[in-house]
C-alpha cells in the first residue's frame, strides 16, 4: 500500500475517524485507524465497539491497499509535519510516513483483525440543514449531565414536531430546547442519542448540506456527505419535560442579552454555588437588581434597565447555569418568563428563534 496526501485533507480527516476511537481501551486494535485505499480516496474508519465512525478524503493513490496505524500517535505525527504532501507506504509490519526530510516508521495492526464497519437495517430517517443542526446541538447538549448513572440524563432527546426537529437535554436542575424549522418533518421520529455524541457530530466543518439521521431499533446513523457516524441509542426513557413548559407567567422580563450576560458574569465573579445570583424584578421602575452575597468574601450587586410586563419578582438561580444559557441565546434580546420564586424561571430567545433555557430557582 502506498499513497500520497495533502498534509491538512490528512489530518482532518484523521481527527475525524478519531472522534470513533476510545482513548483508553483494553483491546490494542482499537486505539487503530483503519486506513484502506478507495479508487482516487482513502477511506478510514475508527471504533470503539460502541460507536463507528467513517470517512474518505482524496489522495494519490500509488498501490492499493489496507492497514491499521496508531491512531493518535499518526494524527500527532501529521500535525508536527510541515505543510508539503505526506507519502505513506505500508507493507504486513510496519508504516513509513514520510514528508520533506522527515520520516517515521510505525508498527501497523492486522486490518484483518479490524471490527466490521456496522451495516445498520434503518426504518425511520430524517433530514436537516447541517448548519442548523449543528447550531441547536451546541446549544442544547452542554445541557446533558455527565452521570452514567443516570443515562436518560446523558442523552439529547431528537424529535420531530409539525413543523421541524426538536433537541431537548436535561441534567435535572435545567434544561434546554431549541425547535429547528423544516419542511416535511418526518413523522413518528424520536431517538434518545448520547449528548457528547452529538456535539462530536456538530464540531465538523460547516458546509452547505443536509445531514441525515436515520434510526433502527438500537442505534442512530448520521450522514453528512462522506461521513457516517453511527451510534447505540440510549435505551431509557427520557424525563416528560413538557409538564414544566408553560405559555403563562406572572412576569416577563426583557433584557438586552449582552448586557445582562454581562452583569451576570461581573456579579457572578462574588457568587459561588452557596451563594447565587438573586433577580429583584421592579415593574414600577422597569429595573432588574442583580445581586449576591458571599459569608466568606462580600457582596455584589448591579441594577439593570429592563422591560417588565406583570408583577414583581425575585427569583434566585446558579449563577453558571445562567452564563451557560445566556451564552446560547443567538438574538440580540431575551426574555426571563417567572411565576414564583420556587418555580422554574424560562429564558427564551426572540423570536423568530425558537431557543429556551429553563432553571430550577435556588431557595433564597
Amino acid at each position: 500500500m502506498k499513497f500520497s496526501i495533502n498534509k491538512n485533507e490528512f489530518l482532518n480527516a484523521l481527527g475525524i475517524a478519531g472522534k470513533g476511537i476510545a482513548s483508553r481501551s483494553t483491546i490494542p486494535i482499537l486505539s487503530g485507524v483503519y486506513i484502506k485505499t478507495l479508487g482516487t480516496s482513502l477511506e478510514l474508519k475508527g471504533t470503539d465497539s460502541e460507536r463507528a465512525i467513517r470517512c474518505t478524503v482524496s489522495a494519490l493513490i500509488d498501490e492499493d491497499g489496507e492497514c491499521v496505524v496508531p491512531e493518535r500517535l499518526l494524527y500527532d505525527i501529521v500535525k508536527s509535519f510541515p505543510d508539503a504532501a505526506i507519502t505513506m507506504e505500508v507493507d504486513e509490519t510496519q508504516a513509513l510516513i514520510s514528508c520533506d526530510k522527515t520520516s517515521f516508521t510505525l508498527k501497523v495492526f492486522d486490518p484483518a483483525d479490524f471490527p466490521a464497519f456496522p451495516d445498520i437495517d434503518v426504518n425511520t430517517k430524517a433530514s436537516i440543514s447541517f448548519k442548523a443542526f449543528s447550531q441547536a446541538v451546541k446549544r442544547v447538549a452542554k445541557v446533558a449531565s455527565k452521570d452514567q448513572g443516570r443515562p436518560a440524563l446523558t442523552g439529547v432527546l431528537i424529535t420531530t414536531i409539525p413543523d421541524g426537529m426538536r433537541l431537548v437535554a436535561t441534567d435535572s436542575y435545567r434544561l434546554a430546547m431549541d425547535d429547528i424549522p423544516c419542511e416535511n418533518p418526518t413523522e413518528g421520529f424520536e431517538a434518545l442519542v448520547s449528548g457528547s455524541f452529538m456535539q462530536e457530530v456538530a464540531s465538523l466543518p460547516e458546509k452547505e448540506e443536509s445531514i441525515e439521521i436515520c434510526l433502527s431499533a438500537n442505534h442512530v446513523v448520521f450522514t453528512y456527505g462522506s461521513i457516517v457516524f453511527i451510534n447505540r441509542r440510549i435505551e431509557a426513557r427520557f424525563p416528560n419535560y413538557q409538564q414544566l413548559l408553560t405559555d403563562s407567567y406572572t412576569t416577563r422580563t426583557e433584557f438586552d442579552t449582552a448586557g445582562i450576560l454581562a452583569a451576570v458574569r461581573r456579579v457572578g465573579l462574588m457568587s459561588s454555588l452557596s451563594a447565587p445570583i438573586k433577580f429583584d424584578i421592579e415593574s414600577s421602575t422597569a429595573t432588574a437588581l442583580l445581586s449576591t452575597v458571599s459569608q466568606d468574601m462580600g457582596s455584589a450587586e448591579e441594577s439593570l434597565s429592563c422591560g417588565v410586563e406583570g408583577e414583581n419578582i425575585e427569583i434566585a438561580l446558579n449563577h453558571q447555569y445562567v452564563v451557560d444559557g445566556l451564552s446560547s441565546i443567538p438574538t440580540d434580546k431575551v426574555f426571563l418568563e417567572t411565576r414564583t420564586s420556587m418555580m422554574p424561571g424560562i429564558f427564551r430567545a426572540q423570536d423568530p428563534e425558537r431557543f429556551l433555557y429553563l432553571l430550577m430557582p435556588v431557595r433564597i
